[in-house]
């Protein structure tokens, strides 16, 4: 079968065909007119990063990968709840130090699922002392906790290494 053609057949937008991008969320985050905080799961890492929107275009406010987590606090794993906790925790300080106080939560096009990656970058921010509404019951609070021993002590002096930080 061939594909539609015709004066009557609508294109989808390149991002929309490619599922990278649902319009319509993306226009419900520019209408609150707050920052975003945008986590994103690869294969190999969490990146989590601060966006704003300026009409010429999205102004990255704030950028923490797993190469900047390792220099700045040691932190050795790369893709887990505790990096993505540790990576927001980081962003979201030096998001407030550029002026950030409240957030939404953009996890594009990924499934929310409770106690997910995501949930735990959402907590770190927030421990960061950011706001936003949230569902307590997503957020991973016991998984975090819940921590190996073997890891326990480089997640706790990774943890305070950020919190120092001004």
């Amino acid at each position: 079968m061939t594909k539609a053609k015709g004066p009557s057949f609508n294109v989808a937008f390149r991002r929309r065909r490619e599922k990278k991008t649902d319009y319509s969320k993306r226009l419900a985050f520019v209408k609150s007119g707050l920052p975003r905080l945008v986590v994103r799961k690869t294969n190999k890492q969490v990146i989590v990063q601060f966006f704003e929107f300026r009409p010429t275009g999205d102004v990255c406010i704030a950028s923490v990968d797993a190469a900047r987590l390792k220099k700045i606090a040691g932190w050795e794993m790369k893709c887990n709840s505790w990096s993505a906790y540790l990576a927001a925790l980081l962003a979201g300080k030096e998001a407030s130090k550029k002026g950030v106080k409240k957030f939404v939560l953009d996890i594009g096009m990924q499934t929310p699922t409770k106690g997910s990656v995501v949930f735990a970058a959402l907590k770190g921010a927030i421990d960061a002392g950011l706001e936003t509404n949230f569902d307590e019951g997503v957020v991973p609070s016991k998984k975090l906790e819940e921590i190996p021993a073997k890891y326990k002590s480089a997640f706790e002096e990774a943890k305070g290494k950020i919190s120092k930080l001004n």
